[in-house]
């Protein structure tokens, strides 16, 4: 082993500099240096085996195309990447702030070892591994629930114990933009525009400045209103106004969105960024999905109150190449499409975004999802399996996203499903997302929108795309829910192990067994019965064993791919 003192030293200085936040962190309990290898208590630890887990990740370049953009297009592209550097390095002290200052003080080393362990801290974004149920690859303390939104050692008890002794400061604790702390004995909620100051002051100015270069009005507009909802936490006449642009050759995701981080209430948003380039010629094959949203939704296996209509509704679409991604849309699962905002407010008044990452699925499809199915399927069904099968499922996977009920219909009357159902929601919401989407292509099929001797492919992808996303384990919330889709379609018999470990898709039962799927997630969402729902992960989350002997034959294909863009990627 060899020594690292020269690193030790420098994380220890790091230690002692105010940490560039409203709050300080807790000081890592971890050392790192040549007695860390020694085994002693008190010294860091990394797993043994950190080459075979980068080697799970493919480096795939994901360049940006500047050919055909003026000189003020491509600044504004430079604004725009450098507004997301800010909200980079927010989503770390959210995921992991002592992962992050363990980051940041290997920076300078060249030693092989910090080099491949800053590689892995930078893929995870914490010391927390998502393919290892979020068990700590370095260090021995367990990952916290609240992650960095809460106490440590906060529990859920605890929290719906305090509100019901305080009511009036429910609302601010289980806000999407606050962050919790303790503070003279009590709980106490700080809104994300003053803890993240710090940040939000200069990415604001950042996008005032590129909505400047921006020659689309409208999207100019879109910057400003998006630079002021960073200081007041108000994203909704944003949202709006973002729903509002139409086919922009430019546009980005900048916003604490989604809440997959939290896993002690479900609820805090993590923030993510992206810059979005338009292919135009991809984009417009999505206007006849765009036409039968209103339609999908109606016919759904729910009743009619928890279906609000879709008719009138905006349900823009685009596909785009993303040369840059930050925050939650970096780290660990590198995410093909995303459906935004995830305000029902937004979707009952305007709709939502679908975004489809051209770059992003092409990458997963060629690397990951074809050899997948080669090893894990039988060979005249992967041989269906294919980029336009796993592209029109990705499309109606985020259209369901916005389909189905807006909030949850509960004795105390209409609540947040966020809030209704926990944390469990994350999961909950990719499954039903899942099942709604092929839902949903079937109905097409059924309708003539589709052609019907299509099908076959679409659920040979779906399936092949299943065996993709369970790897990821279920500490992640799209594999946790594949792995119930997996489960459950297995019980139906809708998808069977030969004797050979591979599997074969029933195309006669897989319609049933995927509608009434559908019927049952959405009954939970619209009830918003949390009982049902973890009844439901713990039924049908854990990986039967002779799915783990199968996916062994896998052990060689890169389970996503870790992207590497033309531009500096910056954590301040």
């Amino acid at each position: 082993m060899k020594t690292y003192g020269l690193v030790f030293l420098i994380f220890l200085l790091l230690l002692l500099l105010p940490a560039p936040t409203t709050a300080q962190p807790k000081k890592p309990r971890f050392m790192i240096g040549s007695a860390a290898k020694a085994g002693a208590p008190a010294n860091l630890k990394v797993v043994p085996d950190l080459d075979q887990r980068l080697a799970q990740f493919r480096p795939v370049q994901m360049p940006f195309r500047a050919a055909g953009l003026s000189a003020r297009e491509r600044q504004m592209v430079r604004k725009l990447v450098e507004a997301c550097s800010y909200l980079e390095s927010i989503y770390w002290r959210q995921s992991d702030p002592e992962g992050l200052s363990l980051y940041q003080s290997l920076a300078s080393s060249t030693n092989p070892h910090d080099v491949k362990l800053r590689r892995y801290l930078k893929i995870n974004a914490s010391r927390f591994d998502l393919l290892d149920d979020n068990k700590p690859f370095v260090g021995t303390d367990p990952m916290p629930l609240g992650r960095g939104f809460y106490p440590a050692n906060l529990t859920r008890d605890q929290v719906e114990q305090y509100v019901k002794e305080h009511p009036d400061q429910k609302a601010a604790i289980y806000d999407q933009f606050t962050i919790v702390r303790w503070h003279e004995g009590k709980l106490e909620a700080v809104p994300y525009h003053v803890y993240y100051r710090a940040f939000l002051e200069p990415a604001a100015k950042v996008l005032q400045a590129a909505a400047t270069l921006s020659q689309d009005a409208a999207f100019a507009k879109f910057l400003r209103l998006r630079a002021d909802a960073l200081l007041s936490d108000d994203y909704f006449p944003s949202d709006l106004a973002w729903l509002e642009l139409k086919n922009p050759r430019f546009d980005i995701i900048f916003a604490p969105y989604e809440t997959y981080l939290d896993s002690l209430l479900g609820v805090k948003g993590s923030y993510g960024a992206a810059v979005l380039v338009r292919n135009q010629r991809e984009s417009k094959k999505l206007e006849l999905f765009e036409k039968y949203v209103p339609d999908i939704q109606d016919a759904l296996p729910l009743a009619a109150e928890d279906r609000p209509s879709k008719h009138g509704l905006q349900t823009p679409m685009e596909v785009v190449d993303a040369p840059f991604r930050a925050g939650d849309l970096t780290h660990g699962y590198q995410a093909v499409a995303d459906n935004l905002p995830n305000d029902p407010r937004v979707h009952e008044q305007k709709g939502s975004k679908k975004l489809f990452f051209k770059n992003f699925m092409d990458a997963r499809v060629n690397y990951v999802i074809l050899p997948v199915a080669r090893k894990l399927m039988e060979p005249e069904q992967a041989a269906k399996v294919t980029g336009e099968g796993y592209l029109l499922g990705t499309i109606m996977h985020e259209i369901c996203h916005g389909l189905g009920p807006a909030f949850a219909r509960t004795p105390a009357g209409k609540v947040s499903i966020r809030e209704s159902i926990g944390p469990q929601l994350s999961g909950l919401e990719e499954a039903k997302a899942d099942a709604t989407g092929m839902f949903g292509l079937k109905w097409m099929v059924d309708h003539g929108a589709l052609p019907k001797e299509k099908l076959e492919e679409y659920y040979a992808s779906y399936v092949g795309g299943l065996f993709r996303t369970v790897r990821f384990g279920t500490a992640e919330a799209h594999g946790q829910a594949e792995m119930m889709e997996f489960n459950y379609l297995s019980e139906r018999g809708a998808v069977r192990r030969n004797a050979n470990g591979r599997y074969a898709v029933d195309y006669d039962k897989i319609p049933g067994a995927v509608a009434d799927l559908t019927k049952e997630l959405l009954e939970i969402e619209a009830t918003g019965d949390r009982q049902r729902a973890e009844n439901w992960f713990k039924k049908y989350r854990e990986m039967p064993e002779d799915l783990k002997v199968s996916l062994k034959a896998t052990s060689d294909i890169p389970v996503d791919v870790d992207p590497v863009f033309s531009f500096a990627e910056k954590v301040r």
